[in-house]
């Protein structure tokens, strides 16, 4: 059974970027047709997809997200990691990476809550 952990910083302040990254366990991020994704749900708001990297490596991106927004991944430690830049307090929220495969959600973690403060 595949399953996804994300980590990173629970706090970021106002203009810095946000890091992210999740750990892939019980499956390589490189199996074909696989997609890792990175979906965001702000506080009273429904879920927000930010982008996805695919098994090949090609990353993309929602065109809300597309200018401040890098998605990669590392096949060596079964990674892939989000960078969100210049955020603002908008940018707060549950942070989840999921897998998606054959346009059906297969796995998530359990999400993150990044805050956007000074």
């Amino acid at each position: 059974q595949m399953q996804l952990q994300e980590s990173g910083p629970g706090l970021v302040k106002p203009s810095q970027t946000l890091s992210l990254t999740c750990t892939v366990s019980g499956g390589s991020i490189a199996t074909n047709y696989y997609y890792w994704m990175w979906i965001r749900q702000p506080p009273g708001k429904g879920l927000e997809s930010i982008g996805y990297i695919a098994y090949s490596g090609i990353p993309s991106y929602s065109p809300f997200f597309k200018s401040r927004t890098l998605i990669s991944m590392n096949t060596s430690t079964n990674q892939f990691t989000l960078q969100l830049t210049s955020v603002t307090p908008e940018d707060t929220g549950v942070y989840y990476c999921a897998s998606r495969n054959s346009f059906i959600y297969r796995n998530w973690g359990q999400g993150t809550q990044v805050t956007v403060s000074s």
